[in-house]
């Protein structure tokens, strides 16, 4: 059985790590590790792997080797990814979770490096859980890349130019259109939420939830006399001026009778056959 004893491992490109690998599929290795070796004792382990049928203990034993001697890549995309903070761990398990999909699915007979496999599934392992469970506003995943995108592109700007980046200058290092960008940028802003109650470092007493408007009861009755300003342009002259003196001089059925020289009567059907077809209309 192949032995496998882990002093330490330290990140991609970082100080290499110390093992002793020995057994008859293994190389001799012992002391610190290269990439090289790295790369070279995964191949041995894979090679062994697939000799090995699942299930059994020397299998789970290899495998979780693999596991133990690539978990660089995890910290690498992390670090790529610029996850700080308390997050950290977790991002490390998820992306431990993607290394564990790519060692199965790894085919050493295919000729490709595990490391350019890998990482691309511990990558998007670790995006998936970004996008899952750190946006405080749910957005298309579209938008969400290309908010980050945004957001990295415009870090590096302003550490190389010493200043913020506008929107056109965004769009040209990006290749994308100023609308794009601007989506991005808004995109970007979900990320997070904050509290009604935040205030302000110049006044305390002022609230985020102070400066929100209310609920305007009258936005709806503007919409609707919008609406129905083509519709009562399409009336007669006179079911006009019947609306006129009902609703803007404010004369009563009686006195639009007097004015009309009609009875009341008349004037209450005429007024419910108007308004009865601009009520269809505006609901239609």
């Amino acid at each position: 059985m192949t032995e496998l004893h882990e002093r330490h491992t330290t990140g991609l490109g970082g100080a290499a790590a110390s093992v002793e690998v020995s057994g008859p599929s293994s190389p001799n290795v012992t002391g610190p590790l290269t990439a090289a070796d790295i790369r070279d004792l995964s191949k041995s382990l894979f090679a062994r792997l697939a000799d090995l049928e699942e299930g059994t203990r020397e299998y789970s034993y290899v495998r979780n080797s693999l596991v133990e001697l690539n978990l660089n890549l995890v910290h690498y995309a992390a670090r790529r990814l610029r996850v700080r903070g308390d997050s950290y761990e977790d991002v490390v398990q998820v992306g431990t979770i993607g290394l564990i999909k790519a060692i199965d699915r790894f085919e050493l007979q295919r000729g490709a490096e595990f490391t350019s496999f890998a990482l691309p599934t511990v990558m998007g392992e670790i995006k998936r859980f970004f996008r899952d469970t750190t946006w405080a506003v749910h957005v298309p995943r579209r938008m969400q890349e290309l908010g980050l995108n945004v957001e990295r592109a415009r870090t590096r700007l302003e550490q190389a130019d010493g200043h913020t980046p506008t929107v056109p200058e965004l769009a040209a290092h990006l290749g994308l259109d100023e609308g794009q960008v601007e989506e991005g940028l808004t995109a970007a802003g979900c990320s997070t939420a904050a509290s009604l109650d935040w205030s302000t470092a110049d006044d305390p007493d002022d609230s985020l939830a102070d400066r929100i408007g209310c609920h305007d009861a009258e936005l709806a009755k503007a919409e609707n006399v919008q609406a129905l300003k083509p519709m009562i342009a399409a009336l007669s002259p006179r079911e006009r001026r019947l609306l006129a003196l009902r609703f803007v001089e404010e004369l009563t059925q009686a006195e639009i009778g007097r004015e009309l020289g009609v009875s009341q009567m008349h004037v209450s059907r005429l007024l419910a056959r108007v308004l009865e077809r601009l009520r269809a209309q505006l609901s239609a």
